[in-house]
């Protein structure tokens, strides 16, 4: 009898683990599924093109960009910088005193380009202008990087060479352009020494001699689309250097054009899809890469290839927006930093100004309608909490995301960069 008891609490012992282990296995199973659905979801079922506009005016966009303006002539500093250290709320940690050195310079160039876009020849502006352009030049040549392994100076770099280029092309000194071409020079030496090891740059990165870091997709765009702008003026920079850049940033383009984050070497694409690497978690950065590479002359970067991820850009914007304002890198769904959105916007603005011009106008509307709608109220843009950098930075891509959305006319048919 005593054994017949021990054997029933055995065999409902056995019983009770067992039951455990199918709960088990079968919650693991429910949330593999759940996690299966919310990555199917975030794919496309099928390409889907943007409505017209019926609704848009164009006064509008020259109100908000009006606007922008004065946020900007208003918000400079007294020594023709823009932003500052102070906290917002963001999250960051970057090194003092080098990394605010490079995001003074970075931004500054950024809002001077903005400035560059007015046309209204007001005189508030163009002190702005002089301001910005002696607080630039003032700082060539002294730009290092922040610590042993933050990069931030190549934005600042690539900033400079994209505005100084532009300055070249509407300058009327000539003593004023030949320091401009000096001044494009040394920032070309800035990004040659702090290109890594895998063919581009990033912005964080260790190695003393030069970066071990992985090239990042991204930042290699934005460098790229300077160099190409500074090409365009008959400045040209080390076709080696160049040519790393292309190669490392074709290695991240995916057959889709959705590009990969980083990547060291080809083995990484072992993490292609992952959310951050697919359409969209690639949304703000497809944008810059395409743009780049066709500057760069990737016959695969096509009208069709632009278009289809300008498509995306609007019809699938959601993704952006999401991150927009989150103080967390990364945080939002697909792991979208909040940092993305205005970048996403100006780089796709630049797309379509690689578009034939009939097929640009349905774009332009849909870019400019998000970009005026959000707009703050003080005249600003921003997407993510840098510092007091974030709306100058936010609003100078914003107002040359709106400046592309304004070239509809055929005596404004440049393909600015």
């Amino acid at each position: 009898m005593p054994f017949a008891i021990k054997n029933q609490r055995l065999t409902r012992r056995g019983l009770t683990r067992r039951g455990w282990v199918r709960g088990g296995c079968l919650l693991a199973f429910c949330l593999l599924v759940v996690d299966a659905m919310q990555e199917a979801r975030c794919e496309e079922r099928q390409h889907s093109r943007p409505e017209p506009l019926g609704n848009f005016d164009e006064r509008q966009l020259q109100h908000s960009f009006a606007e922008g303006i004065d946020f900007l002539v208003s918000s400079q500093r007294g020594d023709g910088g823009w932003g500052g250290p102070q906290w917002t709320g963001g999250v960051d940690s970057d090194p003092v005193p080098g990394s605010f050195r490079s995001f003074d310079i970075a931004v500054t160039a950024m809002c001077l380009e903005a400035l560059l876009a007015d046309n209204t020849g007001r005189a508030s502006v163009e002190r702005c202008r002089r301001r910005a352009l002696r607080f630039l030049l003032d700082r060539t040549g002294n730009i290092k990087r922040a610590g042993p392994s933050d990069l931030p100076n190549v934005w600042a770099h690539s900033y400079c060479i994209q505005t100084f280029s532009r300055l070249i092309q509407i300058s009327s000194s000539e003593a004023e352009k030949d320091k401009l071409v000096s001044a494009i020079r040394e920032h070309m030496k800035g990004l040659e020494r702090w290109q890594s090891i895998h063919g581009g740059w990033f912005y964080y990165g260790s190695g003393m001699s030069q970066p071990i870091n992985p090239s990042c997709s991204f930042v290699n765009a934005a460098v790229l689309v300077a160099l190409a702008r500074a090409k365009e003026i008959g400045v040209e920079a080390d076709a080696r250097m160049v040519r790393r850049a292309v190669e490392a940033t074709k290695l991240m383009r995916k057959p889709d054009s959705s590009f990969m984050y980083t990547m060291r070497i080809p083995t990484d694409k072992s993490r292609a899809m992952a959310l951050i690497n697919r359409p969209c978690g690639s949304l703000g950065r497809s944008q810059a890469g395409n743009v780049a590479l066709r500057l760069w002359g990737d016959q695969k970067i096509t009208d069709e290839v632009l278009s289809q991820w300008l498509d995306r850009l609007i019809t699938r914007h959601g993704w952006l927006d999401m991150g927009r304002k989150r103080p967390i890198p990364h945080e939002s769904h697909a792991a979208v930093a909040g940092y993305f959105y205005y970048f996403g916007m100006y780089y796709g603005g630049l797309c379509i100004s690689q578009l034939p011009e009939n097929q640009r106008g349905l774009y332009q509307h849909h870019l400019a309608d998000l970009i005026v709608k959000r707009q703050e109220q003080d005249g600003s843009w921003f997407d993510y909490p840098l510092y007091s950098y974030h709306k100058p930075y936010g609003t100078a891509f914003a107002l040359l995301t709106l400046e592309q959305c304004q070239q509809t006319h055929s005596d404004r048919d440049e393909k600015r960069r």
